[in-house]
């Protein structure tokens, strides 16, 4: 499969996902179901954000819940598998606000403070160390784990499975920022362009387009792009089999977007595109609807 199939087969999966996810909203959300063993995994990310977690209904996720709750060993909690165990869960997550929205932004509950994963056994003066006593860094990661639960939805359909594996490939790299004169800085920016890059790609913000660009006046020359709400700003350009996934950069004039070899920059009235390395600047005017 090319990359534009596979782009096209995640924006199928994403409206099919929607489509359910309107239907299953018109019926009552039943205590201890398979839909509201979901919901609670949505509202508080029993993953890791690394592809890995408990199946959702074990005992080893409602123990997970407890922990994330910050009722674990309480004592007076109900038994596990009871009734009364669900409505207790129930009532504290709606108690506390904890959601997974659009875009899978987390409301995350007063007492958490650390990040997604177990900061018990982290390597001192590693990575995870470092994201474990920092605030900020800790909320980013609680972020992208909800982000990372919401496109793991979207991905179930998806062919090849590659969302597990590019997570455990971006964890690398994440992780090789102390190469980086400012490692925090590395951090934080890796963090915040992979929640931007998971949300465009399984289009879970909201998005403009696409839009149709014909360049250096030939009609069969085409580039589509469509523009999503990220934080930074994105897109997603295709060119014949190509798909480029660009993010906004600083610029002087007008908007300017950067891949990994590609450019398209809106500039003084035109639209410039670079597609490759290397390659010429083409000049691309807006089809009309």
């Amino acid at each position: 499969m090319n990359s534009r199939a596979a782009v096209l087969c995640i924006i199928a999966a994403v409206y099919a996902n929607a489509g359910h996810a309107k239907q299953s909203a018109t019926e009552p959300m039943v205590l201890c179901s398979d839909a509201w063993q979901q919901s609670i995994d949505e509202a508080v990310v029993t993953g890791d954000g690394q592809g890995h977690g408990p199946d959702i209904g074990s005992d080893e996720w409602k123990s997970v819940v407890e922990f994330k709750l910050g009722i674990r060993d309480t004592p007076g909690i109900p038994g596990r598998d009871s009734d009364a165990w669900c409505g207790h869960i129930d009532q504290l997550v709606r108690s506390r606000g904890e959601s997974v929205g659009k875009g899978g932004h987390i409301d995350a509950s007063a007492h958490e403070t650390g990040p997604s994963f177990s900061c018990d056994k982290v390597k001192a003066g590693g990575i995870e160390a470092m994201i474990c006593a920092d605030k900020d860094l800790s909320v980013l990661d609680r972020k992208l784990a909800g982000v990372y639960a919401a496109a793991s939805k979207v991905a179930v359909n998806e062919h090849p499975p590659v969302l597990k594996a590019e997570q455990r490939g971006w964890l690398k790299g994440r992780n090789e920022c102390w190469k980086s004169d400012d490692e925090r800085k590395c951090v934080g920016e890796e963090y915040e362009r992979r929640i931007a890059e998971l949300q465009a790609r399984y289009r879970l913000v909201s998005h403009s387009g696409p839009f149709f660009y014909a360049c250096d006046g030939n009609a069969a020359n085409e580039v589509v792009a469509t523009f999503f709400e990220t934080d930074p700003a994105t897109l997603i350009a295709e060119r014949g089999d190509g798909v480029s996934l660009m993010f906004r950069q600083p610029s002087a004039s007008g908007s300017k977007y950067q891949g990994r070899n590609e450019i398209f920059w809106e500039h003084q009235g035109e639209v410039l595109v670079t597609w490759g390395y290397r390659a010429p600047q083409m000049r691309c005017d807006q089809k009309a609807p």
